[in-house]
């Protein structure tokens, strides 16, 4: 495990620079008020073969950090949200050629950017793990500069997992049916509703996730 500090963000990779090359790449983005330590815990629980680039937000939030500034009702300016995915696009951007593909693993405020992400370059990503989190609402006017390609990432039907707890008492019900009807008429989208999971990660769900990551990202034997 090694960290490392760039102008934008401070990064904990699972591999030492030396032995990144030619590997797939995993980033992970965390939820509101966290930090790249706490999805690193799972890293274990995922396929080997990646090399894990746990980034860090922005913004101090709470006991941690965040992607992008949240009101008291849970709603955000859409241009934040814009802001955040060109930082975290341009430091992919800088790492990429070291890596055979790359793949995006959001939870909670972390799913928005990683949706944000491909929406705006859809070709850049091989696939999204996107856990209990919501899709950014960005429609008509909220879309005027074309930031947005959701043509494009329909046209392409990247493959996304989404997760999540239909009890989870964090996420909106109006964010989660606006999430549900754009991941499926953007994306190929494998759901799968848990229970007793609430805001959080299960064991199972990694399980779908090393499932999922293995079908859609690493060579087939043979």
């Amino acid at each position: 495990m090694t960290e490392q500090t760039v102008d934008a963000p401070t990064v904990l990779w699972s591999r030492p620079e030396s032995e990144r090359a030619g590997t797939p790449l995993l980033v992970m983005l965390h939820g509101y008020g966290s930090h790249e330590h706490d999805l690193f815990g799972i890293v274990d629980s995922l396929p080997s073969a990646f090399t894990v680039a746990s980034l860090r937000a922005p913004e101090p939030a709470g006991p941690g950090f965040a992607w992008f500034g949240l009101r008291t009702d849970m709603s955000f300016s859409l241009d934040a949200v814009k802001d955040t995915t060109r930082e975290v696009a341009e430091w992919i951007d800088s790492v990429r050629e070291q890596h055979s593909s790359v793949t995006l693993f959001g939870f909670s405020q972390g799913m928005c950017v990683a949706t944000s992400l491909i929406r705006h370059r859809p070709a850049d990503y091989a696939a999204v793990v996107a856990l209990s989190g919501f899709v950014a609402r960005a429609e008509g006017e909220d879309n005027a500069d074309g930031f947005f390609a959701d043509d494009q990432l329909a046209a392409r039907k990247l493959p996304l997992f989404w997760g999540r707890d239909q009890e989870d008492p964090v996420i909106p019900a109006e964010a989660v049916e606006y999430s549900n009807a754009w991941l499926r008429e953007n994306t190929n989208l494998t759901k799968v509703l848990y229970s007793n999971m609430g805001h959080g990660i299960l064991p199972q769900e990694l399980a779908h996730v090393t499932e999922f990551l293995r079908f859609t990202v690493l060579p087939k034997p043979g």
